[in-house]
């Protein structure tokens, strides 16, 4: 076995630098006083700009509502108008599905009325699948889809 000599690393003559722990304050830029006439400017500023945007949307939406209250009773008269209409073809295709059928009379069933409780000449809403019944699959399915059936 051979002997090497090692050197062993020491701090170097004199010694290491002191650690500096001492605390140093932070830069300041702007004093408390500074700060907070900038947050009541800022804020000045910000509140007249929202007040500007607020007459704006407050107008805009005032005249889409009042558009809409003009126009709702229209709508409604047309929706139920396509209602009826519905019904209506679907009364007649059943009249010309049925028309070879003998003793067939619409909207009884062989020739017993649907609802024993109700007038002969009252008019009784159809429930979903009937109001369908003479429409195409896909108009059903879409509809389904729309009304989360």
């Amino acid at each position: 076995m051979s002997k090497t000599a090692y050197k062993q690393d020491m701090p170097p003559p004199g010694g290491y630098q002191s650690i500096n722990y001492k605390r140093v304050p932070a830069r300041t830029f702007f004093g408390g006083w500074a700060i907070i006439g900038g947050y009541i400017g800022m804020t000045a500023g910000a509140f007249y700009l929202y007040s500007l945007n607020y007459k704006a949307v407050k107008n805009r939406e005032l005249e889409v509502h009042s558009a809409n209250l003009a126009l709702y009773p229209m709508l409604l008269a047309e929706r139920d108008r396509a209602y009826l209409k519905q019904i209506r073809k679907n009364r007649d295709e059943e009249n010309k599905l049925m028309a070879n059928v003998e003793g067939w009379e619409t909207g009884t069933w062989m020739g017993e009325p649907i609802y024993k409780t109700q007038p002969k000449d009252c008019f009784i809403e159809p429930n979903f699948y009937d109001y369908y019944v003479h429409s195409s699959y896909k108009d059903l399915k879409k509809r389904m889809i729309t009304l989360n059936y």
